[in-house]
């Protein structure tokens, strides 16, 4: 079985052009987890507040625009998703010999970059519906999906088959999120800094 950094590796390869991979996973932890944890001993109390240690600024971003808060990556599942995320994005320096920078703007300035993304909020930016499409019975949603995308790229007929899978149309929407941040729409966090620490997620402004 071939590994995940080697298939996209081989993607990479084989395109002539700069390549922007668009994460559907965060890139980054809490900056007040990092500052906290390393000096806490076992039954000390903290005295950061709990959203504050388990979510970062762009989690309340997406909150705040969108009403719907990302997992909270420094508390929930999502957590193991972020480690693996960052594992394969270090097996495919690697593998490619060269660094993979996230992107802050939307000029390429690498020959390879990433971004992270959030499908929910980039189809909430787009207008469209959240409930049932991951459901196994959630064929129609997902044919739905599938028409806003069909608006935004070239689609071959056996990209219709994404219908038959959440986790095609969720990489689908990944796909949208990125162009979204190539063509400038995406919104730019106000604390840089922070963002370079934290990470960022990308979605446009709400339509």
């Amino acid at each position: 079985m071939r590994l995940p950094e080697q298939i996209v590796a081989e993607w990479i390869h084989d395109v002539n052009a700069p390549v922007l991979l668009a994460l559907d996973a965060p890139l980054g932890w809490p900056a007040a987890m990092s500052a906290s944890l390393p000096k806490h001993h076992a039954g000390d109390s903290l005295e950061v507040d709990a959203n504050a240690l388990f979510r970062r600024e762009t989690d309340r971003f997406i909150a705040r625009t969108f009403r719907k808060t990302p997992l909270d990556v420094g508390a929930d599942r999502i957590a193991r998703t972020a480690h693996w995320a960052v594992g394969f994005l270090g097996r495919l320096r690697k593998r490619l010999g060269r660094e993979i920078p996230l992107a802050w703007s939307p000029s390429p300035g690498e020959p390879v970059s990433a971004i992270e993304v959030y499908p929910a909020a980039t189809l909430l930016a787009h207008g469209a519906q959240l409930s049932g499409y991951k459901a196994v019975a959630g064929a129609q949603e997902r044919s739905a999906i599938y028409a806003l995308l069909e608006k935004q790229f070239a689609c071959s007929d056996e990209c219709a088959s994404a219908v038959a899978s959440a986790h095609l149309i969720d990489a689908a929407i990944c796909a949208l999120a990125g162009a979204d941040f190539i063509k400038g729409k995406a919104v730019a966090p106000e604390d840089r800094n922070l963002a370079e620490r934290e990470g960022w997620i990308w979605a446009r402004s709400k339509a």
